[in-house]
Parts: structure tokens; sequence; C-alpha cells
């Protein structure tokens, strides 16, 4: 264990906490709860070392493998430095704990002030959204505890009231003093993220046991053993009524963090407002003459609908064309059937009921024309138009909120099958039976229960977690065997360029031709592939070199004299190098024999090896062999131009991007970047089951760009891009 973290360092912790007194009954629970964020932040920091390690890894380029490896040696230089600060704070909120509740929250909500956000850079923006969705989480997920916590605390500190309680151990404190600590570290926003997230992995995410360890010694020490919450009336309230006001405090504050999806619901109310006012339609409540229809009976008016209309041949849910249906004419008829009240008022629906059945009806036109979607997934998500009517009607905080169970499900089936081609066996394919399935229970089982889809959000999730951790697997393994076979095949090319352009200057014996390449292109192979570690390249290349002088003639005596010393060298080094690669044994010692009788030879008769000297062409054909060369770089030239611009999209590209790519025959396929091997200008592409379906240079997915055979797939969350598009599509219309 880090010697930092834990008990060693309790002693100074207690130290930092001395200003002022610190009650007795706090002073276990701070040694307790410092130790075990220690502890905590020790897997962090590990985590975090990993996480940078393999995107150095997978890094595209030198200039992004060295930011990440800076980071890395950065965070493991000053990590002891922020573990000690971190405790040390902590410690420090037990002796002077912060104060917490509502005042807190109003004065967070004035700093969070749309004018204020404007001032903040980007950078900071991204680490205060982190830091904000970690703290709400943690609050939503530990509440019980928190609440029952920050009571106890509130009785135990003289200056805490029920207007303004305590609580040390409260997750926006505990991420205050880790933002704080880590203020130290000189790294971007990129490496400040991944920290922040396997902070919350594995210290947020784990406070329950620390929480239940503090509420325990309070108990044992008798403060407020039998937890009950006193409200600011003075009645008192149970713990479970306590818990719930709390859950409900909670809602408000989840659906505050959702306030961008509830602003784009806004924003496209108003413009459908817009497009009635402008077509003179007034307000429903101010017809006498209308009926306003309730949400209830709206529902019960779609629960009504024969099962031939909301259900499909559930044999073949995904054959054919998507289903298209028209929810604005289906709910006029329906209304329309009930028209006869005896009032003589005509049944309408109201302005929030028919703004959503016209978002539901535009989300599906966007859905059936977003061609990101799989053409599969395409077509079985149209068959859940009336249901997730259904759902909008009953439930409308379906498009405000982001985490709302049928919006989740929905953004899951399209995430997941993004990566289908339409040649897929659909009757073999898991995926494919599991989110049939899922359709086919939402269409026989719905009835009104959001819970469904809850339910079926979170089988699915596991679904999807066994199948993607058997397809990282092989794609691991694919990614290591293609690095290996293209780092071999560059170590091959090279090798043999590098051979052809020595050799090809003379005519050289044809033992020695033999051995260099017959045998030692084998050593340079070999060499070349374990230079980051051996660094035996540059030694290889020497021993050719020096071969091919001692093959030239050397009257001079000091040349002489440098020969007779270089040659004994010289045959040591190839003898040991066609051993190392294990090559025949009475073959080799043919080749020295071979070797030496040249060496010998070339030294007695002082001979030369003669360079090779190409012949003169004709004029005439040099010239037009020049000409043919300088339309070729200028057709060449004109190539690279073309496909610059499009060069700049495919650096774009990251790792586990899904793109599409279609064939010269009308076929296509699509499939995800694995892996870019830089050394070889090498983009690696596999299917969803992790193999490999093929490899392209950047020029040559740049020309594919260019042609119209690649195509980037959009992979964010399907309801969100499809928000985005009908806000768009209205914007242009009332404009």
């Amino acid at each position: 264990m880090n010697k930092q973290s834990g008990i060693h360092y309790l002693r100074e912790h207690r130290e930092a906490g001395s200003n002022k007194p610190v009650p007795a009954e706090v002073t276990r629970i701070r040694d307790t709860v410092v130790a075990g964020l220690g502890d905590l932040l020790q897997g962090a920091f590990d985590a975090v070392d990993d996480s940078l390690f393999e995107l150095a890894n997978n890094a595209r380029s030198n200039n992004e493998q060295n930011r990440y490896f800076e980071a890395m040696r950065e965070i493991r230089i000053k990590r002891k430095g922020v573990e000690r600060h971190f405790q040390n704070t902590v410690a420090q909120y037990f002796a002077n704990p912060p104060h917490t509740g509502p005042l807190q929250e109003e004065t967070a909500s004035r700093q969070a002030s749309a004018d204020t956000l404007s001032l903040v850079g980007n950078d900071d923006l991204e680490e205060q959204v982190a830091l904000n969705a970690m703290i709400t989480k943690a609050k939503a997920h530990f509440q019980g505890p928190l609440l029952q916590l920050q009571t106890r605390f509130s009785q135990v500190y003289p200056g805490a009231t029920e207007e303004s309680p305590v609580n040390p151990m409260a997750p926006e404190h505990l991420c205050s003093a880790f933002t704080e600590a880590i203020q130290a570290l000189e790294i971007q926003i990129r490496e400040r993220l991944i920290l922040l997230k396997q902070f919350d992995r594995y210290v947020v995410s784990n406070l329950g046991m620390l929480l239940d360890e503090a509420n325990r010694i309070l108990i044992q020490a008798g403060v407020i053993p039998n937890f009950r919450y006193h409200g600011k009336t003075g009645q008192q309230q149970s713990s479970q009524d306590a818990h719930q006001e709390t859950e409900n405090r909670q809602s408000s504050v989840t659906s505050g963090t959702s306030g961008q999806s509830g602003a784009v619901f806004e924003q496209i109310r108003q413009m459908l407002a817009l497009q009635r006012a402008n077509a003179g339609i007034p307000p429903r409540s101010t017809n006498p003459n209308v009926r306003v229809v309730g949400d209830s009976e709206l529902a019960s008016l779609l629960n009504s609908l024969p099962l031939s209309v909301t259900r499909q041949d559930q044999q073949n849910l995904s054959d054919g064309e998507p289903v298209t249906v028209d929810l604005r004419q289906l709910v006029r008829q329906l209304i329309a059937q009930q028209a006869d009240r005896g009032d003589g008022r005509k049944p309408e629906l109201n302005e929030v009921d028919e703004d959503l059945i016209n978002l539901v009806s535009m989300l599906f036109e966007f859905i059936l024309d977003d061609y990101n979607l799989s053409a599969p997934v395409q077509v079985l998500i149209s068959r859940l138009q009336i249901p997730i009517l259904k759902v909008v009607i009953r439930d409308k905080s379906f498009f405000s909120q982001a985490t709302h169970p049928a919006r989740r499900l929905l953004n899951s089936l399209a995430r997941a099958g993004i990566g289908w081609s339409t040649s897929d066996e659909k009757a073999k394919d898991k995926l494919y039976g599991q989110i049939h399935n899922i359709v086919q229970r939402i269409l026989n089982e719905f009835d009104g229960d959001i819970e469904l889809f809850e339910t079926l959000n979170q089988e699915f999730e596991r679904f999807l977690e066994r199948e993607n951790r058997k397809a990282s697997l092989v794609e691991q393994r694919t990614r290591e065997s293609e690095r290996g076979r293209i780092k071999s095949q560059a170590a091959q090319q090279t090798v043999d360029n590098l051979l052809r352009q020595k050799v090809s200057r003379y005519k050289l014996p044809q033992p020695i031709h033999d051995i260099l390449m017959n045998g030692w292109s084998r050593v340079m192979f070999l060499a070349y592939l374990r230079d980051d570690v051996e660094h035996r390249w540059n030694a290889t290349i020497k021993v050719v070199d020096d071969l091919i002088w001692c093959l030239h003639p050397h009257q001079e005596d000091e040349e002489r004299d440098q020969w007779v010393r270089v040659v004994p060298g010289l045959l040591k080094a190839l003898r040991a190098g066609l051993e190392e690669v294990s090559y025949n044994s009475s073959r080799l010692d043919e080749m020295m024999g071979q070797l030496k009788h040249e060496l010998a030879e070339a030294f007695r008769t002082n001979a030369a090896i003669e360079a090779r000297q190409d012949s003169p062409e004709d004029p005439e054909a040099e010239e037009t062999a020049a000409v043919h060369q300088t339309a070729v770089e200028r057709q060449q030239e004109l190539e690279d131009a073309a496909v610059s611009e499009y060069v700049a999209q495919i650096e774009s590209i990251e790792i586990g991007n899904w793109v599409e790519f279609r064939l010269v025959n009308g076929a296509s396929f699509r499939c995800k970047l694995s892996a870019i091997i830089e050394e070889a200008d090498c983009f690696v592409f596999v299917n969803r089951m992790g193999l490999k379906v093929i490899e392209k240079t950047r020029i040559e997915l740049a020309h594919e760009m260019r042609r119209g055979r690649l195509t980037l797939l959009e992979q964010g969350a399907l309801i969100d891009r499809a928000l985005d598009a009908v806000v768009g599509s209205l914007r242009s219309k009332t404009a």
C-alpha cells in the first residue's frame, strides 16, 4: 500500500484539522474516512495511469502519444502531493465543516446563470459540467445515508442549524477538495476529465460504505439513534417521509440537469404556437364551442385502438419498408368517434397534447429518414410510433428528460444497431433477435406502465455488456495481430529496399549476393522488429557496408591494415547473426567458406568489384519518358489537390467511430475504426464482432470519400439528434 494513504498520515491529518476543537465522536469518523478515501484514491490514480497508457498506445500521431505520456509522467510525479492535499483538505472539513443545504444551492444557481456561464472558458465549463453530474448522481444514489448523516452532524456541531446544516462528507465538498488538489497538475482538459471520471468511478461511487460507517459511529455515540427528520414547521417526520422528500427534491435537481432537453422542448412548443397564431387558430380555452379532450380520455382512446393498428405481423417485424403512421389523422379519427356528447361542442385536443403529437410525428419522420440508422433497426423502431405516442401522452417528460426510460431504450437500440449491414443474416444474429424481441414485447405488453421500458432497457444493457465484452476481446486480438503483421510487412519492405539499393550498385560475386539477400536479410528483419529494445538495426547495416568495403581494392598500407582488422570481426558478426536466425548449419559452413575465399581473393589480387553502369538511353526515348513523367506528376498533383480537403475529414475520425463503405457493385457494409497504425499509415476497420473487414491508408480513405463511397456515421443519441433536426426544420418554417 502506498504509505501516503490510510493510517500512516493520520497524525498529519489531525494537525491539519487542529485549528478548531473537533467533537470527540467526530474524530473517529475523520480518521476512518480519511484512511478510506486514501485507499479509494489509489485505485482512481492507478486507473488513470492505465487509461492514459491505453490512449497513448492507440494514439494516431507521435504528438498525441507524447501528450499522453507527458500527462502520465506529470501525474505520477505529483500524485503523492495531490493525495496528501486531498486528504488534508478532507480532514480540515471535519474541523471547520462548510455549510450545505438550500442556501448553498441558491448561491450555486446564481453562480451558474447564463450570463455567468457565458464568461466561463470552454475547458472550465466542461470540467464544471462533469463535476455537477458527478455530484448530482452521488446525491441521488446516497440520498438516504446523506440525509441521516447531515442531520446527525448538524446535531453534533454547535454552529449548525436546520436552516444551515453541515456535512463534511457531502459529495460537493469531497469533489471540491479533489479539484483543489489537482490544480497543481499541468495537464490539458481531456486528461483532467479522465482524472475526474476515475475519481467518480473509484471514490465518489464507493462513498456508501464510508457514509454507513459514519452513521454507525454516530448511532453508537447516541446521536439520533432513531432517525426522525424535523422540518421547518416543527412537526416530526418519519425517516421514510424524509427519504421521500429528499427523493422529490432530488428529482427536481435531476430535471434541472436535463435543462438543455427541456429548453429544446420549450423552444419547439413556442415555434408551434407561433405557427398556430400565424394560421389564425385561437387558443382552445377561449372557444366556447370547443370541448378540450383531457389526457386520461386521450390515453383511453389510444388504448382502444384495434390490435391490427397497434401491432404488426409479429413474425416479420423488420421485413419490408419502415411503417409510416399518420398520428395526427389517427388521433383526429379517434376524437371524431367521441363527438356526440349531447352538448353540441366539438371535441379538440388541448394545445400541449397537440404539440406532443406533432412532435412525435416529426420525431419519427426524422427516424425514417435518418441514414445513420441501419435498415433493420430503422424498420423495427418504426413499429413503435403508437406505443411512444401512448408514452408521451401519459408522461410528458419524454422530451424534456434525457433519462426517460423510453427515450434511453430508443437511444440504446439505435446505438447498438449502428454496425448492421444489409448483408447480415438476421436469423442468425443474436443482437437482431434481442432487438426484435424488445419491439415485440412493447407491442404485446405495453399497457401504459413506463416501467416496462426501464425493465427492457436494463435487460438490453446487460445483453450488450456481455456481447461487447466478447467483441472487445476479439477486436483486441485483431488489433494486435494487425499491428504485428503490418509492422512485419514494413520491416521486410525496409530491409528489401535497403539491400536492393546497396547491392544494385555493384556486380557482387554470387556467393556474396546470396549471403546478403538470402541469409543476412533475415538478421536485418529481426533487428528492425527488435530495434526499440535491442538497438541493433544500425549495426546490421554496418555489416553490409563493411562487407562491400572489404571487396573494394585497397592499395594504401593504412587501408590494408584496416582491412586486416575489420575482416575477423565481420566474419564473426556474420556467423553469429546467421546462427541466431537458425540458418541451416551445413549450408552456413559452406557459405562462410565461400565468403572467406572471396575476401581473401579480393585482398590478394587487389581486385575490384565492378560498379554497375546503366547503358545510355536513346535521347529521344529519354525526352519522351521525361514528358510522360511530367504528365504523370501533373496528374498526381491534381489528384492530391482534389483530396486534400477530404484528408482533413479523415483526420477527424477517431478510434471507435463507425463508417459505411459502398462498393462499385452497389453493395455496402458498415465497420468500426479499430486501430490507426501511424508507422504504416494504415487504418484498420472491424465489424461488430471485432473481426477485420478492411484496411486503408489515409489517402485511400480520402479518395473513397471524394468518390462518395465512404460515409462517416453520426453516433450521437438518436432522440437528441432528432430534436435538433426538428428545431432546425421549424426554425426555417417560422423564419
